[in-house]
């Protein structure tokens, strides 16, 4: 329930929704603000921004660990699972990418990538209210607005920010591969000839193919995220009405069964987000590697 509806009557099921898809966002002067434009470059939600770095730590720390402990005798469970989601990584990484020395960077690239998608997808399977709830005392008594969201992907500033991301690592494939003047040349000569007629043609379709795949990286992620986060909200909505009614029996039931199924389901979602994207970024630089 946000700052201004406390003390009032309890917010109405719209109400609830809008505010938690609320962000809680700032402009660059530390003050807080609300995105009225589609696109808006002055302000930062200052939510995903803490809860990215805070798991891209926790991830990088949980791949050090298992690094620094690496023994060469039998491996414990720790070790092992890390192992084996390496070996996954690398395997992937062998057969869209035929560079051995980009493999060196890529590769753990990759991995990184994988673990850090998978930590801020997983912040989806926490209760709906229980950071928000939490934020609600903290957040005003700091001087901040009573918003918060904590994950991440659901935020399209975010996976967009990782597809660009992505589609820059590309774009520094293609040059040292290919060259500055064999990309350039790539760029008019491919897909449809080397012909001059066709230059124009073959660069639209070049920046229409990168356009393409960096908005289509990002949206998938966030599409998926975004509606098993508005799923919870409704099943979260079924327990509410419980809550408030006397005879809701029915909601009850139907709110833990539920979330319980849809808890179950979304651990597939959320670590299949991942892989795509990762896969992805395997395909799209190993694209990169490949002369037209």
């Amino acid at each position: 329930m946000s700052a201004e509806n406390a003390g009032a009557n309890a917010p109405t099921a719209g109400e609830y929704i809008q505010h938690h898809l609320q962000h809680l966002q700032m402009n660059f002067s530390f003050e807080g603000v609300k995105q009225t434009n589609i696109v808006d470059f002055s302000l930062f939600n200052l939510d995903s921004v803490f809860f990215s770095l805070v798991l891209g730590v926790f991830g990088s720390y949980f791949l050090w660990s298992a690094a620094r402990k690496a023994t060469s005798g039998v491996p414990g469970r720790f070790q092992a699972a890390v192992e084996i989601l390496s070996e996954m990584v690398e395997n992937q990484a062998k057969g869209v990418i035929h560079n051995a020395n980009s493999r060196k960077l890529i590769s753990p690239l990759a991995l990184t990538v994988f673990v850090w998608i998978f930590l801020m997808n997983a912040m989806d399977m926490l209760p709906v209210d229980l950071l928000p709830a939490a934020w609600h005392a903290a957040g005003p008594a700091l001087g901040f607005k009573d918003y918060m969201r904590v994950v991440p992907t659901a935020d399209l500033s975010t996976t967009l920010g990782l597809s660009c991301s992505v589609l820059l690592i590309c774009l520094f494939y293609n040059i040292k591969i290919k060259g500055l003047g064999g990309w350039s040349h790539e760029l008019v000569a491919a897909p449809f000839g080397d012909h001059w007629l066709l230059y124009p043609i073959n660069f639209l379709m070049q920046m229409i193919e990168y356009l393409a795949k960096t908005v289509s990286h990002g949206m998938r992620l966030f599409g998926n995220m975004f509606a098993g986060e508005l799923v919870f909200m409704l099943i979260a909505l079924m327990g509410g009405g419980w809550a408030l009614s006397t005879t809701g029996v029915g909601l009850a039931i139907g709110h833990v069964i539920a979330g319980t199924v849809w808890t179950l389901f979304h651990i597939l979602v959320i670590t299949l987000q991942a892989f795509i994207f990762m896969m992805l970024t395997l395909v799209y630089t190993g694209q990169a590697h490949d002369a037209h």
